[in-house]
């Protein structure tokens, strides 16, 4: 044993700079790690006797959303495009919640038909809504188009949800006080509304196209929180954090093998879906937001968007085109 102590203390003497790198390494790498993850909601409100419209909530912080309002005991509604994967969640999530109240419902946001067909079904058999997620969305695809012709990045991220909100106002309204949760990104900072290309024909590009469908996210948060002043619905936007979810499948195949291998390991310190789920979770449910509507959220708090998301006029003006473009003008 004492030999044993011996050799170690010795190999530590001998390596002391290097063990002392690895340390702060390694405290560095842990603490980069709790910073990435950012805000817990920490509120504990229940939910019981409310209904919950989620969507995109098949995976990633969609699922992880839907299992905490279940577990607050809401009645939740998971609307997605892909059917067996959504009934598989669902049954997961009854099985973790103890909530049997959790019903899957079809929509696909490419077709404003199928968004058209959803908000009759919830109209017609849903008695209220008191929270409705927006959380659904597709990043960086090739130059695709929705079943109506629009470009895919703005038909799904914006315009399916701007038709599916607008179509379940009354609902809301009725179901006072109630929320609206518009989950949008840090990309939006980098957006910009092409009014005058809005489906980006003349010169597509998958990160431009995102970051306009971000900001739209943001200033459709706006207008429509001015549209229901004083009516009892209430209106956030968020960014909810880099996290290891399926939202960047067609983007990394197109990177090359160095970029993939770099990628790899920063994945290793973004957020999970259950850490990236937060700020969703906070602007549906925290108390402290019942009197506030209209700003745009990250890690739980307040933050300041990009000055072209404070833009009323290209916020009435997006408006204005996207009701046309959705057949509500």
């Amino acid at each position: 044993m004492q030999n044993y102590a011996d050799n170690m203390r010795e190999f530590v003497e001998k390596h002391a700079a290097s063990l002392a790198v690895a340390l702060v390494a390694g405290v560095s790498a842990l603490a980069l790690r709790r910073w990435m993850a950012g805000g817990v909601c920490r509120s504990t409100v229940r939910l019981d006797g409310k209904t919950v419209l989620i969507t995109g909530a098949n995976c990633g912080i969609g699922k992880e959303t839907a299992l905490d309002m279940a577990n607050r005991g809401a009645r939740v509604i998971m609307a997605c495009r892909d059917m067996t994967k959504a009934r598989i969640a669902a049954d997961e999530i009854r099985q973790l919640s103890g909530n049997g109240n959790v019903v899957v419902k079809k929509l696909d946001l490419a077709s404003l038909q199928s968004v058209r067909d959803l908000a009759k079904e919830v109209q017609e058999n849903e008695e209220r809504l008191d929270i409705l997620i927006n959380n659904a969305g597709i990043m960086f695809c090739p130059k695709w188009e929705t079943q109506e012709g629009f470009e895919m990045q703005f038909g799904v991220n914006h315009l399916g949800h701007f038709l599916l909100t607008n179509t379940l106002l009354d609902l809301l309204k009725k179901s006072t006080p109630s929320r609206i949760v518009n989950v949008s990104s840090l990309a939006h900072e980098k957006g910009h509304i092409h009014f005058d290309d809005i489906n980006l024909d003349k010169d597509y590009d998958p990160h431009i196209s995102y970051r306009q469908s971000k900001l739209a996210n943001v200033l459709f948060s706006r207008e429509l929180a001015s549209r229901m002043k004083d009516t009892g619905v209430t209106v956030y936007s968020l960014h909810p954090g880099v996290i290891r979810t399926e939202l960047g499948r067609h983007l990394f195949p197109t990177l090359p093998l160095w970029k993939r291998v770099i990628a790899a390991t920063v994945m290793t310190f973004v957020k999970s879906p259950w850490e990236g789920a937060q700020t969703t979770i906070y602007c549906a449910v925290d108390e402290s937001l019942a009197n506030t509507s209209g700003l745009y959220y990250s890690d739980c708090a307040p933050k300041r968007p990009a000055p072209q998301a404070l833009d009323d006029a290209a916020a009435k003006r997006l408006w204005d085109l996207s009701a046309s473009m959705v057949g509500l003008a």
